[in-house]
């Protein structure tokens, strides 16, 4: 008896409220960040409720709840209290959610508030379809038909996917041994950025960075802004239709977990053709362990593809190696990389 009364205090339901209900600190943290809250207080501003609001143009019911729930998430900071408060950011808000400075990283969550969050409301019904529940539910056309006919959520779609990977292909950039190597060509390359990032870092490195031409004046324009034009060139390819370039080094990130598994594996059988003895494939994933028990964020991404396109998924080290061998790789090595992504490089 005593055993079962033990049992009962030390159980609860707390963590399953706590996950159940996560959707209100995720929506509250996504509208802050569509709504400019911090960078509204950029620059290491403190201001007052009311100035936030008038700013934002917000209304007088929830201002303070608003705020006052991203204090108590840790996302701002304040000193007094309702009218006599003052915020603040965090020295995290400050340096990855000011949209003024070029460590923003909230392009993904305001693609998260814009799109996905809708979108994951019928996670039941892909479950139990397989259907995909984006823009082809709603208006027959897919995901990217949507985004490359309207420039303004292209370039918001192209600088989201580079704030969520900048810090992995720093990582890259810094943990792989380019010493070996000279050319690059990153297939899909989106914004340049694993490019670019590539050659700061490595600056014997010469790297092209290819994707569809309505991405390409992107790219330019950020191949500039960094200064690496000696070094980064922009260029165009449709990967389904065009081998690769030959190039010492191939690489894909986040392109392999959008396809069908066919679709995987013709990409890395193209990728082995453009490679020379010696050569290496890098695909940077959130691989999901092979275990399949702690990459929660890599296993919810899995489902997230599945809400993006139906048949696409994301897929562990040791699925990688099967395919990689099977195109004709010798070996593969795996190098985590930040958060829960990893590279997955296949030598051939």
């Amino acid at each position: 008896m005593e055993t079962s009364t033990a049992l009962q205090t030390q159980i609860t339901p707390a963590r399953i409220f706590e996950t159940g209900m996560a959707f209100f600190s995720s929506k509250a943290l996504l509208t802050a960040v569509k709504l400019g809250v911090f960078t509204t207080l950029g620059g290491n501003k403190k201001l007052s409720g009311k100035e936030i609001q008038k700013t934002l143009g917000l209304h007088d019911r929830g201002i303070y709840d608003f705020l006052d729930g991203l204090v108590s998430m840790g996302f701002l900071n304040r000193t007094g209290l309702l009218e006599t408060g003052s915020y603040s950011n965090t020295e995290e808000t400050e340096l990855f959610l000011d949209k003024n400075k070029p460590t923003y990283v909230g392009g993904i969550l305001e693609m998260a508030n814009d799109r996905l969050f809708r979108f994951w409301a019928d996670l039941d019904d892909a479950l139990t379809t397989g259907q995909p529940q984006n823009e082809l539910k709603r208006t027959g056309k897919s995901m990217f038909d949507e985004l490359y006919s309207d420039p303004a959520r292209l370039k918001q779609f192209i600088q989201a996917m580079s704030g969520i990977s900048t810090g992995n292909f720093i990582a890259l950039a810094n943990k792989f041994d380019f010493s070996p190597y000279q050319t690059l060509c990153d297939i899909g390359g989106a914004a340049g950025i694993l490019s670019i990032e590539v050659a700061k870092h490595n600056p014997h490195m010469n790297c092209l960075s290819l994707d569809l031409p309505q991405v390409v004046p992107i790219t330019d324009e950020t191949i500039t802004n960094h200064d690496v034009s000696d070094k980064v060139k922009s260029g165009t390819i449709d990967f389904f239709k065009d081998e690769f370039p030959k190039a010492d080094i191939i690489t894909m990130g986040m392109i392999l977990h959008d396809w069908d598994l066919e679709n995987k594996k013709m990409l890395i059988k193209k990728a082995y053709n453009a490679l020379p003895e010696g050569g290496a494939f890098i695909a940077i994933e959130s691989l999901i362990d092979d275990d399949r028990r702690t990459n929660t964020f890599g296993l919810m991404m899995s489902l997230n593809m599945l809400i993006e396109f139906g048949v696409a998924f994301d897929f562990s080290g040791a699925d990688f190696e099967l395919w990689a061998k099977e195109a004709g790789f010798n070996r593969v090595e795996i190098i985590p990389l930040t958060g829960p992504a990893s590279a997955a490089i296949a030598y051939k």
